[in-house]
């Protein structure tokens, strides 16, 4: 049996929310099966999060860090998986618990090869932090692209129309972006800010760069 789907114990094969095995070392973590008590090695590594809303920069950043950090991490595009059956509401009102919960399993799944996951899309700490997986990484890091608010709304004025942005929606993504500028040092934890707002394509892939690379482990 395979233990690459972290919910799959390979020992039995039983189907849950496998934890962390009690009194494995940090150096040396391993999950545990609650059925049949079978532990296995697992690698725990940090998870990077390039958020900010739509239109800061994250997916056009995105392939860059792909090309510059491609042997040191996996950088993936959340919105592959933005799909009907995962927007599901939570009462708390950051919503998409099952969006997320996949996203973290997933990370997870890579991250067995040994690279970290850089994850492009919008997450604030609130959505992560709180849910069963995210003990699956040792942390997780915030970084956030943001930019002036007439800028903002000029580059998704300026998306194709498939993209479907109407005022209204880019009024809603203003007003988050203006929360995320305001609350990001005091969220736990703290969310790093690049503003792209008069940035080269060149500086914000540096920032990004750094700041991915001053946390990578060893």
């Amino acid at each position: 049996m395979s233990g690459l789907d972290l919910k799959i114990c390979p020992a039995c094969g039983d189907r849950d929310d496998h934890r962390l095995a009690s009194g494995a070392p940090e150096d040396a973590p391993a999950l545990a099966c609650a059925r049949c008590a079978h532990r296995w090695p697992f690698r725990r590594l940090p998870l990077f999060a390039l958020t900010g809303p739509s239109g800061a920069g994250k997916s056009t950043v995105g392939p860059a860090l792909a090309a510059r950090l491609g042997d040191r991490v996996v950088v993936l595009e959340q919105d592959v998986l933005w799909t009907a059956g995962l927007r599901e509401p939570e009462d708390d009102g950051y919503g998409q618990p099952r969006f997320r919960s996949t996203w973290l399993r997933m990370a997870a799944m890579i991250q067995q090869s040994g690279r970290p996951v850089v994850l492009c899309g919008t997450v604030v700490p609130p959505e992560f932090e709180p849910l069963p997986e995210r003990e699956l990484f040792s942390d997780i890091h915030y970084l956030a692209y943001l930019a002036q608010d007439e800028v903002l709304a000029a580059r998704l004025r300026a998306r194709p129309a498939w993209r479907q942005w109407s005022e209204p929606r880019i009024a809603e993504t203003l007003a988050f972006a203006r929360w995320l500028r305001a609350d990001a040092a005091s969220m736990c934890p703290p969310v790093t800010v690049f503003d792209t707002t008069r940035a080269t394509l060149d500086a914000a892939v540096d920032a990004a760069c750094e700041w991915i690379t001053a946390r990578l482990p060893g």
